[in-house]
């Protein structure tokens, strides 16, 4: 097979999605909540500064934003930190807490379509912003969501609510 530049470039998009759709050796966030109560996600350990609900919510509104700016030049992200954070410290509901899983497996998917189009130059620097290429955005994603995945089951092991 003749190394082409268009070929290391198909190889690194199809690595790169690959990682993005298998956690590996990372439990991903889905495992990592399987089986949590909405009531557990809001309850919050002392000296502790998150729950898992607000880690949650955080994913949910972080890689939001990532798809969005991915999409849409002209989409404003939130303002920094404070937007990024949830408002409230637990679900309201069970309901809540499965729409935001919900919207956080649908916003995964829509990145892995981005990767997945067959135009898509995903080392090419974006137009607007300061530099971000849907590569960059990608690793983003799959380190914000690692970092955090790492804290829910931190919480869950202190919680005795791990295998």
């Amino acid at each position: 097979m003749e190394t082409t530049a268009e070929n290391i470039i198909r190889e690194l998009k199809r690595q790169l999605l690959d990682r993005f759709m298998k956690s590996g050796a990372h439990v991903d966030l889905f495992d990592a909540i399987h089986g949590l109560s909405w009531e557990q996600a809001g309850q919050k350990r002392e000296n502790f500064p998150y729950n898992i609900w607000q880690l949650t919510e955080h994913i949910r509104i972080t890689q939001y934003d990532i798809v969005a700016f991915c999409r849409d030049p002209n989409y404003k992200s939130p303002d920094w930190p404070l937007g990024y954070w949830p408002k409230q410290d637990s679900p309201r509901d069970s309901k809540e807490w499965q729409q935001c899983l919900a919207n956080i497996r649908a916003d995964h998917e829509a990145f892995a379509d981005l990767l997945q189009q067959e135009d898509v130059e995903i080392l090419k620097r974006f137009d607007h912003g300061t530099g971000q290429s849907l590569f960059n955005e990608a690793l983003l994603i799959l380190d914000h969501n690692a970092y955090h995945v790492g804290q829910i089951i931190l919480i869950r092991k202190l919680n005795g609510w791990w295998h």
